[in-house]
């Protein structure tokens, strides 16, 4: 393929999705400026790959592009962390427990900042789909595609994330 077939690929695949791109790293990293590397990176890692030829559905490969770049980045760049507990059932009981609370009330009630800064706190496999799903609107499979997780897994996942995000905002909003 040459180099002007290539650049041309490159803006009808990869441009029209970039500020998906930079949302999904943004929220990966949770900073604008590591997310603007992500994605900078996962822009020339596309290139490349538009060498051997295009993809079947540009928006979810470029997103599954950006998430790996940012796993990548982040393994990298930021330490490991690891949260204990001694009494993980404390945990998934209070979760459920919220599970059975008037979720359209609480989210209606959150302010945006209060919504980002629970999002924030989600562990990164349940943030990745959530704002994929929701903030990006990609559909189940897409996430699916771009994540390499089967359907079932993404929908439990993000069920998962939604009751974790309403445990945050209600002890925010408490």
């Amino acid at each position: 393929m040459t180099n002007d077939t290539t650049h041309r690929l490159f803006a009808a695949t990869v441009l029209p999705y970039l500020d998906d791109a930079l949302a999904l790293a943004r929220w990966l990293t949770g900073n604008a400026t590591d997310a603007e590397d992500v994605t900078q990176e996962a822009c020339l890692r596309a290139l490349r790959a538009l060498e051997r030829g295009p993809a079947e559905n540009s928006r979810a490969w470029l997103l599954a592009i950006t998430r790996n770049t940012a796993f990548t980045w982040l393994a990298r760049n930021r330490p490991k962390t690891v949260v204990l507990t001694a009494d993980p059932e404390a945990v998934v009981s209070a979760v459920e427990e919220l599970s059975q609370a008037p979720d359209a009330a609480l989210i209606a009630a959150a302010d945006a900042a209060s919504v980002e800064a629970a999002l924030l706190e989600l562990p990164l496999p349940f943030r990745e789909v959530l704002v994929m799903r929701e903030m990006s609107g990609l559909s189940y499979r897409d996430i699916a595609a771009a994540t390499g997780v089967p359907i079932g897994t993404i929908m439990s996942c993000l069920a998962r994330a939604r009751r974790l995000m309403l445990v945050a905002l209600k002890g925010r909003m408490e």
